[in-house]
């Protein structure tokens, strides 16, 4: 879809063609296609049953407001689901005037909208930026926010309350985890937060601790379990903590414990703790043991052990059946003597290739295991579990 075409949507003409082409949309795409031709050209046909298209895909991000929405696949892709969004907008104090300079299809702007703020944001793409000033106006916030296709220099920090930026991790070759690689590259983000009163970056989970910048601080953020993205918070929105993991959709928070060193490491006990990825990336494995009163298995592996079952929002909990030195025939053993054919192989510090020990297992039973697969020192471990 080109500008033009998006533009043709916007008017009385292309909301009455989205309005078939929702209709169609669960129909075979020769039929859908055929059926809007007989109204529409070819190119506002296709814009149309794209958008229907995307619109669906997208209510698993955006729920009911994906309905009123306007995507790219691209963008759509890289947008960041509403739940996070609306997480990380809840910090930065309503009222403020915010400059996004990658706005991308405007995710993120609208729950700075949501929160009160009013947003002036830049996107290098034309289409996009057009995309994200409609998703602005579909969902009444057009009041609060405009946005213009230009480079993110065309903002000035130091005129805003609060700098956002969510710099572009693809290049033509695809997700670039290097923060070099970013555009605008790692260096020109950081030049801009620093004219910045405060600033918050939306990065990738994985960045590199060196790349946080002194006095910042970084959180990482998790969703059900999968992390989604970490978030520097810099100048006035900067904690003291230095390090954060929140867990959505609970909200739940953590920070270090000063008062706590290295956790102890010790035998199994009757249960393994795998604790969330979030607090894992922030460095928090030592405050989850403390509070379930735990050990390591290994010094370097992120799995806590103990014999209390402790409810704790930060780790999923396993009760340990049986303890193998790991073996391929003796945990196809130990996995059919308990009937076990659904198993769910988890690993870490293990060279294990998980596609290839299922094959190998030929399990076929009715019942349900978990199979945790370590290291401890250097000898590799398996752990028959059921969930506790």
């Amino acid at each position: 879809m080109n500008l033009d075409a998006f533009r043709e949507l916007l008017t009385p003409r292309g909301q009455e063609a989205l309005g078939a082409a929702a209709g169609a949309a669960g129909d075979d795409p020769v039929a859908a296609v055929t059926r809007l031709r007989r109204t529409y050209d070819a190119d506002l046909t296709s814009a149309a049953l794209t958008q229907a298209t995307l619109r669906l895909r997208a209510r698993e991000k955006f729920g009911a407001d994906a309905g009123l929405m306007y995507f790219t696949r691209a963008g759509l892709e890289q947008a960041t689901r509403r739940e996070v969004a609306d997480h990380r907008a809840r910090r930065v104090p309503a009222g403020s005037r915010v400059a996004d300079v990658c706005c991308g299809i405007g995710g993120d702007l609208l729950a700075l909208a949501r929160a009160g703020c009013s947003v002036e944001a830049v996107d290098a793409d034309p289409l996009t930026a057009a995309i994200a000033q409609a998703n602005a106006d579909a969902l009444g916030f057009g009041d609060r926010v405009s946005v213009r296709a230009a480079d993110a220099s065309a903002l000035d920090p130091a005129a805003f309350d609060v700098l956002f930026a969510d710099p572009a991790r693809r290049t033509a070759r695809g997700r670039t985890f290097d923060p070099m690689g970013y555009s605008p590259p790692w260096p020109a983000v950081l030049e801009m937060v620093a004219g910045a009163r405060a600033a918050c970056l939306k990065v990738a989970p994985g960045i590199p601790y060196e790349f946080v910048p002194e006095g910042a601080e970084a959180e990482w953020v998790s969703y059900k379990g999968d992390v989604k993205e970490a978030v520097i918070w810099c100048g006035a929105l900067a904690g003291g903590t230095g390090r954060r993991a929140t867990i959505l959709p609970s909200g739940d928070t953590m920070t270090p414990d000063p008062s706590l060193g290295a956790p102890a490491t010790g035998p199994a006990g009757r249960y393994i703790y795998e604790p969330d990825g979030a607090a894992i990336r922030a460095h928090l494995v030592a405050e989850i043991a403390a509070s379930v009163g735990g050990h390591l298995l290994d010094p370097q592996i992120a799995y806590i052990t103990g014999d209390v079952a402790a409810p704790t929002p930060w780790a999923a909990r396993y009760e340990v059946h049986e303890t193998l030195p790991f073996s391929l025939k003796r945990l196809r053993a130990a996995l059919r003597e308990r009937g076990a054919g659904n198993v769910t192989i988890k690993k870490r510090g293990s060279a294990v290739d998980v596609d290839r020990l299922r094959k190998e297992l030929r399990l076929s039973g009715g019942e349900s295991a978990v199979v945790i697969l370590t290291r401890i020192g250097d000898r590799p471990f398996a752990f028959v579990c059921g969930s506790a």
